[in-house]
């Protein structure tokens, strides 16, 4: 394209975009935007058509193509503390963002067909796994692993909260859960139960009181029972801990290690697109700052390394700036 076409196209969006913006159209502006961004994203601009992004959608919108259903049902309470039983929210992460080792890789893509040819599963007598368990250390991209099913399938994501969910009165945190299970069994989403030990720890702890074995037994006993139309995934950090009858509910378990150093640098690609920098993704030197580190500590000290780079007018990012934002977040 021209540098002449590609001019009259921008000024052409930019038009629209303040034309609808006058007007109060807000479909017309949600397009015109999203052009934007798209032109933004051609020009390796990823660091401001991310920002641009964000301030469109915000934290609990998401983009009106995708929004073809109803707006997010208003969650159950705790009748004890008058709090939601899960936090409902419109998922923003697609699965190009998702770095993991090929079974693991292989596991979601395959959830997420089954989850789109449902129908034909349902017409061989056959159905979608709708039961599924994370497990692996903290920050290895089990919670953006719910998020991106939840974007791929065009469904909100409902997180449990366990601050609610978990109640010191007498029976009311299995009276929670039944809450929870009825909800997401009539209101189509993706359900994390994230830190799901908490709820279905081993039974045979001496430990443990009477109150959390009764809870597991209810946990055992809605998932034997559920037949709703959510996808139910949980997370857990301590798999170790879990009650040996937990694992039988769930159709299928993915495992989340800490990043080979290739998938470090798969990582490293997606949250350094669009900055400029004077090291190769393949350079050991800087593969070497993230061994032993969780996706969510690349992605912290990545965001740390950028940011003073942008704000000490820097041209480049280099290795030294990673490594001082290493030693920084080693002192946390």
């Amino acid at each position: 394209m021209l540098k002449e076409d590609i001019g009259m196209a921008n000024g052409k969006i930019l038009r629209q975009l303040i034309k609808a913006g006058a007007s109060g159209d807000s479909e017309a502006f949600r397009r015109a935007s999203e052009a934007v961004i798209q032109d933004e994203r051609q020009k390796q601009h990823h660091l401001l058509a991310n920002d641009l992004e964000q301030i469109l959608y915000g934290e609990h919108l998401k983009p009106a193509k995708r929004s073809g259903r109803n707006a997010l049902p208003s969650p159950p309470i705790d009748k004890e503390r008058g709090l939601p039983l899960l936090d409902i929210r419109q998922a923003h992460r697609p699965l190009e963002e998702m770095v993991l080792p090929d079974p693991g890789q292989e596991a979601i893509e395959e959830l997420l067909e089954e989850h789109r040819r449902a129908d034909i599963l349902r017409s061989f007598g056959m159905k979608p796994s709708g039961k599924v368990i994370f497990h692996g250390p903290p920050g290895c991209g089990k919670t953006l692993a719910a998020e991106v099913i939840a974007f791929e399938l065009d469904l909100p994501l409902a997180i449990v909260r366990l601050d609610a969910l978990v109640s010191s009165f007498l029976g009311e945190t299995a009276a929670n859960l039944r809450k929870v299970f009825d909800f997401i069994a009539d209101n189509q989403m993706v359900v994390l139960f994230d830190e799901f030990d908490a709820i279905g720890k081993e039974r045979s702890d001496s430990s443990e009181h009477g109150e959390l074995r009764r809870v597991v037994n209810a946990v055992l006993q809605m998932m034997d029972a559920y037949q709703g139309k959510s996808l139910i995934l949980a997370a857990t950090n301590h798999e170790q801990i879990l009650d040996g009858a937990i694992w039988r509910r769930f159709d299928e378990t993915i495992d989340f290690p800490l990043p080979s150093p290739q998938q470090v640098e798969q990582i490293l690609s997606i949250k350094l697109r669009g900055v400029r920098r004077q090291f190769e993704l393949t350079d050991k030197k800087s593969t070497d700052i993230f061994a032993n580190r969780s996706g969510a500590d690349i992605e912290r000290i990545v965001r740390r390394a950028v940011k003073r780079m942008i704000l000490r007018s820097q041209e480049f990012l280099t290795i030294k700036d990673l490594k001082q934002a290493a030693e920084k977040e080693n002192t946390k």
